[in-house]
């Protein structure tokens, strides 16, 4: 189910992305911010389905309030396309900066809710608490996504390049799940 949502919202993302008005470069040149931020959003929703793959093979069993949480990621993920479209059509202007900082904010909070929820299901010898140990990467993307929601107000781009670095953060997916579930 969440890959049939993760490609839902990369298709209304998609449809978003207009043809110029014109049939010149200048014309090409004026969307730039449109697909920047189709762009970032795509590579943020592949992320997150990318790592729910992984980590979910680490999950033995699913209970209700692993689905519940799950469904709470869904939800905020599902919001992202509205956020990149207002932000596509009002680049570099500060509320729309902000609601697109808060967009991948929330999925983020999700995760991190959606992990303590398993971890919790799994109890003490719970092989996905293993895995993330101190979880540096979750830590530090909450904190550059505060800081660019922040930017927003007074720095637009520098806000943009705040949620830019998160996603380079988590582009290349942790190489110890694969060995953890190779070995199993």
């Amino acid at each position: 189910m969440t890959d049939g949502v993760a490609a839902v919202i990369i298709t209304i993302m998609v449809l978003e992305l207009k043809a110029p008005e014109g049939a010149d470069w200048e014309s090409l040149h004026e969307l730039w911010p449109v697909f920047f931020g189709y762009v970032l959003s795509f590579i943020y929703v592949a992320i997150y389905w990318n790592n729910h793959h992984h980590y979910f093979h680490l999950v033995g069993r699913v209970n209700g309030a692993v689905l519940w949480a799950n469904f709470h990621l869904l939800f905020w993920l599902s919001l992202i396309p509205f956020s990149t479209a207002w932000l596509g059509e009002h680049a570099f202007m500060p509320v729309p900066t902000a609601l697109y900082g808060v967009s991948l904010f929330m999925p983020a909070f999700a995760w991190l809710l959606m992990q303590r929820v398993i971890i919790h299901s799994q109890g003490e010898h719970s092989p996905l608490q293993a895995f993330l140990g101190r979880d540096f990467k979750g830590t530090i993307s909450a904190v550059l996504y505060a800081t660019g929601i922040a930017l927003s107000f007074v720095a637009p781009w520098a806000a943009l390049i705040c949620y830019a670095v998160v996603t380079s953060v988590w582009l290349i997916p942790d190489r110890r799940i694969e060995k953890m579930v190779a070995s199993d």
